[in-house]
């Protein structure tokens, strides 16, 4: 008997077997075979977040309207030259979120993080912590020394006093993608909205972090 041959013969086996065992599980009432227990005791995981959800859209909307802000007000500006004198690096950076703070004057929170995008945020992260990465998103958010009371203001200069964190890199795949003049920073149990080159608070959304300090609200 050629090897083709005896392939062929294995798989009706297998068939006639899988077909058996259904019918007797069938008869005796007990329903399908039983499955892997590996296979059972997996814990259900979330559907991935949406990230074209209208709540994300919102959110990277704004964003880029922001940007564009910023990069009209930094034109208006004498280009910063190479230079390792970090005072002139500093005084470039307070004058740009000086004239953004005077192009934006009426900004408040929840201009940027919508009610619907911080429905999605809510998800997404909730999503990143409960799942397989979930211990080390947690490590990463508590790093930071715990902060009792954090007192942010929309449209100022981040607080040279208070310490933030970075968002880990596995809920930043979560999370809508962010251009290069922004960044997300964990505060606490705040999510910010960061201009990085001004060090400028855009927005900010509250208690969306699960660490052990909570903020005051």
């Amino acid at each position: 008997m050629n090897t083709r041959s005896r392939s062929a013969i294995q798989v009706r086996s297998a068939v006639l077997i899988a077909v058996v065992v259904s019918v007797i599980y069938a008869s005796t009432g007990q329903g399908s075979p039983p499955q892997n227990p590996q296979v059972q005791n997996q814990p259900a995981q979330n559907p991935p977040p949406d990230l074209k959800s209208p709540g994300f859209q919102e959110f990277s909307d704004r964003v880029q309207k922001y940007v564009q802000l910023h990069k009209f007000v930094e034109a208006t500006l004498p280009k910063l030259k190479a230079t390792n004198e970090p005072e002139l690096i500093v005084a470039h950076q307070k004058m740009l979120a000086r004239k953004i703070k005077a192009a934006r004057a009426h900004a408040k929170r929840g201009d940027i993080f919508t009610p619907a995008a911080k429905e999605d945020f809510v998800k997404a992260i909730s999503n990143e912590f409960q799942g397989p990465q979930a211990s080390h998103a947690k490590a990463t958010i508590n790093q930071g020394a715990p902060l009792q009371k954090v007192h942010l203001h929309v449209n100022e200069i981040y607080p040279e006093s208070i310490p933030y964190t970075s968002v880990p890199p596995t809920m930043l795949q979560k999370l809508p993608k962010l251009p290069e003049e922004v960044a997300y920073r964990a505060v606490s149990s705040d999510l910010i909205l960061l201009d990085v080159k001004a060090n400028l608070v855009v927005d900010y959304v509250r208690g969306v972090l699960p660490v052990e300090a909570q903020n005051g609200q």
